[in-house]
């Protein structure tokens, strides 16, 4: 493991379950922070969590005495931003989401509409109500392109609990209108390609670290990029057992990482 990670230039941290459990920061992260940038090597944050937007992320590290610059906080609502206007600029779009996810998007340019959208956009959405879930599956049983913001079925919370998320949400869609939507977050390969294009590293030179392995380690599959698995957040070694889905390495935590 040793000689790998000496040739890694860059982390790429998961957040929730990876650097901290809902609120509270893991005692080991800002000492290997701090280890990562003595070694002359490079950190970015990315996270899945629609239900917020960049600065939100960006004001929750600082709380937490960590202090980044915009560029090292990637976070899923971005990667969509980035395709959607790629390939689908002037298009209206439905977010089913927070109003700072639909923020994210309204400073980005887009349009957002209630009625007769050419696109739903689902989201983890902490403020949903029946009255979103009735819309956005009449447009979506119509035949409105449809993308969901992230594939994960659940966010971790504080002492071990968790709440439904963008994963489940889509499941629910799909039993009514029978469409499961395509996702920006990891572990699609628009993610991959926006954090190999955005540290301006090669594949082999970038480290996924985080608690998933369906989202966080799956992004990784197939690449040359490492991925990294550490036990502090949702997936276990008996889960790892189980899955299709193997990461490069297995830690502890990032405590692990640093010996």
């Amino acid at each position: 493991m040793i000689d790998r990670i000496d040739k890694i230039k860059t982390f790429v941290l998961d957040m929730d379950g990876t650097i901290y459990l809902g609120n509270e920061l893991f005692p080991f992260t800002k000492k290997f922070l701090k280890d990562v940038e003595d070694q002359h090597k490079k950190y970015y944050f990315f996270t899945n969590n629609s239900s917020k937007d960049q600065q939100t992320y960006i004001d929750k590290l600082e709380k937490m005495e960590i202090e980044i610059k915009p560029e090292q906080m990637m976070i899923s609502n971005h990667v969509a931003i980035k395709y959607l206007k790629e390939y689908y600029e002037g298009k209206r779009l439905y977010i089913v989401g927070t109003p700072l996810l639909k923020h994210e998007f309204e400073t980005a340019g887009f349009v957002l509409t209630e009625e007769d959208p050419d696109i739903v956009l689902l989201g983890f959405d902490t403020t949903l109500n029946y009255e979103k879930l009735k819309k956005a599956c009449q447009y979506i049983r119509n035949g409105c392109i449809y993308f969901g913001m992230n594939e994960d079925l659940n966010c971790p919370m504080e002492g071990g609990t968790f709440i439904p998320d963008c994963g489940s949400m889509a499941r629910l869609i799909e039993a009514s209108t029978g469409r499961f939507p395509e996702f920006f977050g990891k572990p699609s390969k628009y993610t991959l390609d926006y954090i190999i294009k955005e540290t301006g590293c090669k594949p082999e030179e970038i480290a996924i670290v985080g608690d998933r392995l369906y989202t966080d380690i799956a992004v990784a599959d197939g690449s040359e990029v490492t991925s990294i698995l550490v036990l502090s957040g949702e997936s276990s070694r008996e889960d790892v057992e189980k899955s299709d889905i193997k990461p490069d390495y297995i830690v502890k935590d990032l405590s692990e990482i640093i010996r």
